[in-house]
Parts: structure tokens; sequence; C-alpha cells
């Protein structure tokens, strides 16, 4: 029996890949902040005949403490992990700032996935083959990075903000591989999902609902190429790949220097 935990693992694609992995005979804990969705797995898990292998643990990942807190819960239930899941995102339309200082996005794309990955790899490294997995937008090159301005104080967008998340979660893969080259981490961008529109406000959440109809893919799809490389992982430390299609590990929002120069920020900052 493998372990797995999941953050975001009660809608979309986290939803997927756990039940998926319960059918399989794998124990998984999910994370998420909604109660109700959490009660709904639990109940999903029963009548896969995987109650007892099934766990939830609420919370609010935009906290620095709340994602300690999972930390130490998972510690506390597991003597290994064979899998990390990172999904867990949501848009916001307007800036919000978390109680450590952080711009919401910026916390729960990028933050929360530093904290659980480097958190979670006493674990991870007690498993044979360790993956973590980052469902993110790898390989786009859109975006950047603000340095001198990581939260977004002077000019925000949700557009901005996400596309910032998204190359800092880049470069978290990049600074994670270099540091522990015994743990896979695999960046994978799954393409246009139809996971939902329930963190989107309208007009969005139409917009968004109708164009997922017309061209998204489903969520059954979207996670078999991840199960496919978290189950026969190719070999390397970082891997990057857009739905089954390998990314150049050239590519200048996979920069080592870069990827370092988040880290010790990041690091200084928690």
């Amino acid at each position: 029996m493998r372990t797995y935990v999941v953050a975001g693992g009660t809608t979309g694609m986290g939803q997927g890949l756990a039940l998926h992995y319960l059918r399989q005979g794998d124990q998984v804990t999910v994370v998420g902040s909604d109660p109700a969705k959490g009660r709904r797995f639990a109940e999903d898990a029963e009548r896969l005949g995987a109650g007892e292998r099934a766990a939830f643990i609420r919370a609010d990942l935009t906290s620095v403490a709340e994602n300690r807190r999972v930390i130490e819960e998972v510690q506390a239930r597991h003597d290994r992990l064979d899998g990390l899941v990172l999904t867990a995102m949501r848009h916001f339309r307007t800036r919000v700032e978390t109680a450590d200082g952080f711009e919401a996005t910026f916390a729960l794309y990028y933050v929360s996935r530093f904290l659980l990955s480097h958190g979670l790899t006493g674990l991870l490294a007690k498993a044979e083959r360790p993956v973590i997995v980052s469902v993110c937008g790898v390989g786009m090159t859109k975006g950047q990075v603000h340095w001198d301005d990581l939260g977004l104080e002077h000019g925000y967008g949700a557009i901005k903000a996400t596309l910032q998340g998204g190359r800092a979660t880049d470069l978290l893969g990049v600074a994670y591989a270099a540091e522990h080259p015994d743990i896979r981490f695999l960046l994978h961008h799954p393409g246009f999902t139809d996971s939902g529109t329930g963190t989107l406000s309208q007009p969005a959440r139409s917009i968004v609902r109708v164009l997922a109809r017309l061209f998204a893919q489903p969520v059954a799809k979207s996670i078999q190429p991840i199960i496919e490389l978290m189950d026969d992982p190719p070999e390397g430390t970082l891997l990057a790949y857009d739905r089954r299609e390998p990314i150049d590990l050239s590519l200048p929002t996979l920069d080592p220097g870069d990827a370092r120069r988040l880290y010790d920020l990041t690091s200084r900052l928690l």
C-alpha cells in the first residue's frame, strides 16, 4: 500500500487523483478548506470500500500556521509518503493580504507548496520512489516574479497574480530538485481542464463554464498523464511536462539562479 497526500484534494484534479489512488488500494489524505467537500470525499471513499484508507484535513492553505499544522498532522498519521500532490489554487478578483503579509494568490499557489514540499521531505525520503507533483502552468513564459513587489501592492490584477504564482511555483521545483536529488519533483501542466469554477465570481464564472463546455478536457482525462508519470517516473530529479510532452528545462522561467534567489528570499520571509 502506497501513501499519498493531496493538497486541494476535495475538488477538480486533486479529487480525481485522490479517488484514483483509493481505488488502487492506497492510503490517501486530502487537504481542503471546505468541510462539506471533506464530508463528500469521505462518503466517496466509503462507497469505494476505502473509508479506513481515506482522511481529510481541513485547513486554510493561505496561512503559514495552517500549513505547518497540516505538516504536523501528516507526520503524526504516516510513517512515510510515496507522493505529495499539490493542486490547491484559487482566484482572487481583488487583492487580499493574508495575516502573514503575503498576497493571497502568492500564498496559496507558491508559499503553501514551498512549506508542504520542504516540510514533508523527511517522510518522502523514507519511500522507495517518492515524487512531488505540482499541478501548474509550467512551460508558459508569460508573467514574472515581481522581485521588488511580491505582494503586488502596486498594480494588482488577478491574472498578473496568477502568472506570478505560476512562475514562482516553477522556480520552487527547480530549487527543490537541486536541494533534494533523491526526490523527484514533477511540474505538470495539464492543459485546459474542466475542474470547476467555484472560486470565480460572475461574470467570469459563466464565461469559463461555457468555454470549459466547448474546449476543456474532463478531469479523468487530464489526470491520466500525471498518473503515468507518478507510477513510472522517468529518470531525473526535476521533471517538467505539458501533458505527456517533456518541457525544455533550459527555459528562462526555470533558471537555477532565479530559483535560488527565490528560495533564499522565501526562507527569509518565513
